[in-house]
C-alpha cells in the first residue's frame, strides 16, 4: 500500500517519580493521548492547571479514523491556539448530497448563515490532528506528555487516585488529585473502577478505505443508498487532504472482516465505483462494527470519564470525536474552579448532568441514522426506499432522509447551572445555549465575539450600565458592546436580540448561563453563584 504519511515516533522519557523513587501527587492526570485527552490537558493548562498525560503508545493514530471535525470543536481548538493550522490544512465543506441508486434525491447545507469565523466542517486525517495537538502539548509549560506509560491499576481514595504505571524501565506508582480517563471505547480505566457501559451493539460491518487518487469530485459529502456499483448497500465518500479520499462501504452482517480487508477484495469494489480507468492506490483499509453506548456515571469519585471512554456512537454523523472534545470543554473550567477552591465538588456533578444528556442526544441521533441506513426488516427497507423515492420530488420527505445527522452542539437546556429567563428576550441564545459567533471590531481591528470569551465568566452588555460582579474569588467581567467591542455588521445584536440594556452572563465554556433586559447586580450575583453550584 502507498503511504502518504510518515508516523512520528515520540521519545520515551522516564518519569521523575520512577527515577527518583518518590511518590508525587499531581493535580490532574489524563490517561490517553488521543484528540480528547490532549484537548483536555491543553484546556486545563490554558486555565493554569498543570496536567500530566499518560499514553501506552509513542505515536499518533493509524489511519484517517475520526476524519470530520465540526464548527464547535474548531471553535474550542481556536481558543487553545491550534485551529488555524487545522483549518488551513483540512478540507472545508458544508454541502452534503444523498443519492438513491444513481439519482440525487436530497442535499443539505450545514452552515446556511454567514458570519462565523470557523467553517461548518473540515475533513482532516486524525493523525494530522493528533500531531498538531502533540506539538501544542510540547509547547505548553503546564502539560507533561509521557509516552510509553501504561496504567495497570488504579486505586481511588477520598482525596486522590493512586496509579500503578508500567514503562520500559519497570513499574512505579504515582498519584492524582483527579484522574480523567480518555482511553477510548475499550477503556481499561472504566473496567478498573467497575463502571457500567451499556447500550446497543449493531451487527452490520463496514469497510473503510483511504484511497489516494486525483479525482474531480467536488468537496462535498456524498452518500449513496443502493448505488449501481454496490447494490443493496450504502457507500459514503469524503475528500481529505493530500489527495486522500475516504470511502466507506457497507458490507452487511455476514462479511468476514479478515477477507474483506484484503486488497483483492477492496480494489474491485473501488473500481466498480470509480470506473476501471481511474488510477488509485490504497493507503489504509479497516473493517469495523459499532455500538451506541454510554457509561452509567461520567464521574466515579475522583475518576472522571470523557470521550469514547464515556460514550460510543456510530460513525454516521461524525459525533464521536466532536462530542468528546466538547466533553473536555465542559469539564475543564469546572475542574479548574474546584481545584482553585472557587467552587464545590458538586460543580463536577453538573458535568455528568450536561454531558450525559449530550451523549444521549448523540446516541439517539446515531441510532436513528443507523436504523435508516441499515434497515432490519423488509418492511423497514420498503419504508426507507419509499422515503428516498419521495424525496426526489416532495420537499416534505427530504428531512426524513437520514444518512447521518451531522454533529452539532447539544444545548444544556434545563441544566441546574442555568438561571431561567424572567422576561421575554428573543433569539436562540437562551440559558443553556452555546454562544453563536459574530463579527466584531476591537480597537479598530476586525475580530470575532468568541475570541473575547472563554477565559472566565463574562457579562456581555449591550450598552452601558453593567458592572463587574464577584462571588467569592470568581468575578464576572464586563464586555460592553459599543465600548470594548463594536458590532460592525449588526450580526451580534441580531443574534442576541441585543436591545439596549440587555445583559448576558456567559460561562467559561462559552455557554449562556443567564440573561436579563437590564443589569441587576443581585440577580447577576445569584446567577453566578448558581452557575458555580454554590446554591
Amino acid at each position: 500500500m502507498l503511504h502518504t504519511y510518515t508516523y512520528p515516533q515520540y521519545a520515551y522519557r522516564p518519569s521523575p517519580e520512577q527515577t527518583e523513587g518518590r511518590r508525587i501527587r499531581h493535580p490532574v492526570v489524563v490517561v490517553g493521548a488521543g484528540p480528547v485527552g490532549m484537548t483536555q490537558a491543553l484546556d486545563l493548562a490554558w486555565r493554569g492547571v498543570p496536567t500530566v498525560i499518560l499514553d501506552d503508545n509513542n505515536t499518533v493514530s493509524v489511519g484517517s479514523r475520526a476524519v470530520c471535525y465540526a464548527k464547535r470543536p474548531l471553535e474550542i481548538w481556536d481558543r487553545l491556539g491550534v485551529a488555524a493550522d487545522l483549518v488551513a490544512q483540512g478540507v472545508q465543506w458544508k454541502v452534503g448530497k444523498v443519492f438513491f441508486r444513481d439519482e440525487l434525491v436530497y442535499q443539505f447545507d450545514l452552515l446556511p448563515e454567514d458570519h462565523h469565523k470557523m467553517p461548518a466542517m473540515i475533513n482532516l486525517q486524525q493523525y494530522y490532528l493528533e500531531e498538531r495537538l502533540v506539538r501544542a502539548c510540547d509547547e505548553s509549560a503546564l502539560v507533561d506528555l509521557r509516552w510509553k506509560h501504561k496504567v495497570l491499576a488504579v486505586q481511588p481514595h477520598d482525596d486522590h487516585v493512586e496509579l500503578t504505571v508500567e514503562t520500559p524501565d519497570g513499574l512505579f506508582k504515582m498519584e492524582a488529585a483527579w484522574l480523567i480517563a480518555c482511553d477510548g471505547a475499550h477503556s481499561d480505566i472504566r473496567r478498573m473502577v467497575g463502571a457500567e457501559f451499556t447500550g446497543q451493539f449493531f451487527q452490520d460491518r463496514f469497510l473503510i478505505a483511504d484511497v489516494v487518487m486525483k479525482a474531480d469530485f467536488p468537496t462535498e459529502r456524498w452518500f449513496w443508498f443502493d448505488p449501481p456499483f454496490h447494490r443493496g448497500q450504502s457507500v459514503l465518500l469524503h475528500k481529505q487532504c493530500d489527495n486522500v479520499w475516504r470511502i466507506d462501504f457497507q458490507l452487511g452482517w455476514d462479511a468476514d472482516p479478515n477477507e474483506e480487508k484484503k486488497p483483492e477484495r477492496v480494489i474491485p469494489r473501488i473500481q466498480a465505483m470509480l470506473g476501471p480507468d481511474v488510477p488509485f492506490e490504497l493507503e489504509w483499509v479497516s473493517v469495523y462494527q459499532f455500538a451506541c453506548r454510554r457509561i452509567d456515571r461520567f464521574r466515579h469519585g475522583r475518576v472522571i470519564f470523557a470521550g469514547d471512554a464515556a460514550h460510543q456512537v456510530s460513525p454516521f454523523g461524525a459525533r464521536g470525536a466532536n462530542s468528546g472534545v466538547q466533553d473536555a470543554d465542559n469539564l475543564g473550567w469546572k475542574l479548574a474552579a474546584v481545584l482553585a477552591g472557587q467552587a464545590p465538588e458538586a460543580l463536577l456533578d453538573s458535568y455528568h448532568w450536561e454531558r450525559a444528556r449530550a451523549a444521549d442526544d448523540n446516541i439517539a441521533h446515531s441510532t436513528r441514522s443507523t436504523d435508516f441506513i441499515t434497515p432490519k426488516s423488509r418492511a423497514s427497507l420498503r419504508l426507507r426506499n419509499a422515503v428516498l423515492e419521495l424525496a426526489r420530488s416532495e420537499p416534505f420527505a427530504r428531512p426524513l432522509v437520514n444518512s447521518g445527522r451531522l454533529s452539532t452542539p447539544t444545548p444544556y437546556l434545563g441544566s441546574p447551572l442555568n438561571t431561567p429567563d424572567v422576561e421575554a428576550i428573543g433569539g436562540r441564545m437562551v440559558p443553556g445555549m452555546f454562544c453563536a459567533d459574530a463579527p466584531v471590531e476591537v480597537d479598530g481591528r476586525a475580530g470575532w465575539l468568541l475570541e473575547l470569551l472563554g477565559r472566565g465568566f463574562v457579562l456581555l452588555s449591550f450598552g452601558p450600565g453593567a458592572q463587574p460582579v464577584r462571588v467569592g474569588d470568581v468575578q464576572a467581567t464586563v464586555l460592553q458592546v459599543g465600548r470594548d467591542l463594536h458590532d460592525r455588521l449588526g450580526v451580534l445584536t441580531e443574534r442576541y436580540d441585543g436591545q439596549p440594556g440587555t445583559v448576558y452572563l456567559i460561562r467559561p465554556d462559552q455557554y449562556v448561563a443567564a440573561r436579563w433586559r437590564r443589569f441587576d447586580a443581585e440577580a447577576v450575583r445569584a446567577a453566578l453563584a448558581r452557575a458555580l453550584a454554590l446554591t
